[in-house]
């Protein structure tokens, strides 16, 4: 479980997290939304420990992340990150990237790395392309590509940064399904952050919004429609949804 305590964070005098107060448990998708700017990244950033707080507390499995460098350290390996962007290297094979977390640990032979890749990659429907460039995948494939290497060190909880940003339609829902199975498949806890309310309906367990650096609303999809905070009714309008 995930606990998140009183966290603020500020950079200059732009007061980003103002006292969140948030509970992930174990197996369940969380999806936190919020309008663009509103801290969603910075919170997830924190979670994973690759932001310290001015104030508050995050425990990870009863672990305060932030009270030794070891623990940070071995908190870090617990989580995978799928980034809004991919973030693939141009110059390194596809396999390359989804093993490149692999590749600096040194622990396994190239054939063990690449066996791992290929798995991988099987798991989000990619066969064939171990060998590929990400200049030569389109955009829902380097997403794909994105999630494997966030699986191939095994975490326990997966992090979503915004994975339908950029795509159609029909390519965002194939991504939405994809983690919809990938939860139902491998029992990770999943937290994802997003805008897009179409998204958090469909995959979300939960949902939490963060607006004005504070958690408003936490509580399932359907009581999400029924809310009768003004801000909550507002985000739920502008996005065409209810």
């Amino acid at each position: 479980m995930i606990r998140i305590e009183n966290l603020h964070k500020a950079f200059r005098d732009n007061y980003v997290l103002r006292g969140v107060n948030l509970q992930i448990r174990d197996g369940e998708t969380i999806v936190i939304i919020g309008k663009s700017g509103c801290g969603k990244s910075v919170l997830l950033k924190h979670i994973m420990g690759l932001l310290k707080p001015d104030k508050g507390r995050i425990f990870v499995d009863e672990i305060d992340i932030n009270s030794t460098k070891s623990n940070l350290f071995e908190i870090r390996k617990k989580f995978g990150l799928v980034f809004q962007s991919a973030a693939l290297f141009d110059s390194l094979t596809v396999a390359e990237n989804v093993i490149i977390g692999l590749i600096e640990q040194k622990k396994l032979k190239m054939e063990e790395m690449l066996k791992i890749a290929s798995e991988k990659l099987n798991l989000v429907d990619l066969n064939n392309v171990e060998f590929l460039k990400p200049s030569e995948l389109s955009g829902g494939m380097k997403k794909r590509v994105g999630i494997a290497r966030a699986l191939a060190l095994d975490p326990e909880y997966i992090l979503y940064d915004e994975p339908t940003t950029g795509l159609d339609p029909v390519m965002a829902d194939k991504i939405n399904m994809l983690i919809i199975d990938l939860k139902k498949r491998l029992k990770k806890t999943t937290i994802v952050v997003t805008h897009d309310m179409h998204s958090a309906f469909k995959i979300g367990d939960r949902i939490a919004m963060l607006n004005e650096g504070k958690i408003i609303f936490d509580g399932k999809p359907e009581d999400l429609l029924k809310s009768k905070i003004e801000e909550v009714r507002d985000f739920i309008q502008r996005s065409s949804i209810g």
